[in-house]
């Protein structure tokens, strides 16, 4: 496929009116009772699907929603809860790490602050972007494998890295539509724009995405 040339301005603006049009009150997938419970499901969905963390979660945030219960738990309990999850003996040692450092620094509190989120054990920038927006309310844009292949694949911002992206995205984005873009591209990535073969036949910005040729509807 040849490289997407970039969205003009007004292809863009269109394109977050569509999105908005159809979900208008976009959600991530993760299941999480407040801002510690968020940041401690992301850190655990690091090379996991959303599906599996919550499946683990659930038990775990019943006995310990807050960084207090979750230290007062210990690191062996919570990989014994996690462990259906990949890498789960790093991600309990850094659950437990985080949970102290958010008391002995921030009073048992999630900071809105992404200096201090990405100074947590377990948090880097995508992280702290997706704690920080659907925590906080920021207009952050977290750049994972579906974002980054649909900033590259529509047009809308491609860039060789998901930092590239993410900055693109930024930019490109417009400000009435920052607070949700997160959610309704990676929704969008998950379920039409899909990896080995995108189902254009049913998706909403067909006629304004760059990518060729369009996957035709099957018979």
């Amino acid at each position: 496929m040849a490289k997407a040339t970039r969205l003009r301005p007004a292809e863009i603006e269109e394109m977050f009116r569509r999105f908005q049009g159809a979900n208008p009150e976009p959600v991530g997938e993760l299941h999480y009772v407040n801002p510690f419970t968020l940041l401690v499901a992301v850190v655990l969905s690091a090379q996991a699907t959303d599906e599996g963390v919550n499946r683990a979660t659930k038990p775990l945030f019943a006995i310990a929603d807050t960084p207090y219960k979750m230290l007062a738990l210990g690191e062996d309990t919570v990989r014994e809860l996690i462990k259906t999850i990949g890498l789960f003996r790093n991600k309990a040692k850094n659950v437990i790490l985080l949970s102290q450092q958010l008391i002995e620094k921030h009073g048992g509190e999630v900071p809105d602050d992404r200096e201090a989120l990405e100074a947590l054990a377990g948090v880097g920038r995508k992280t702290a972007n997706v704690v920080l927006n659907t925590a906080f309310g920021h207009p952050t844009i977290a750049v994972d494998t579906h974002l980054f292949r649909l900033g590259n694949r529509t047009g809308l911002a491609p860039g060789k890295t998901p930092l590239d992206v993410e900055m693109k995205l930024l930019k490109a984005v417009p400000k009435a539509y920052g607070r949700h873009a997160h959610h309704w591209l990676i929704l969008h990535g998950r379920y039409v724009c899909k990896a080995r073969k995108p189902e254009c036949w049913r998706c909403l910005i067909s006629d304004i995405c760059r990518f060729k040729p369009k996957t035709p509807a099957p018979t």
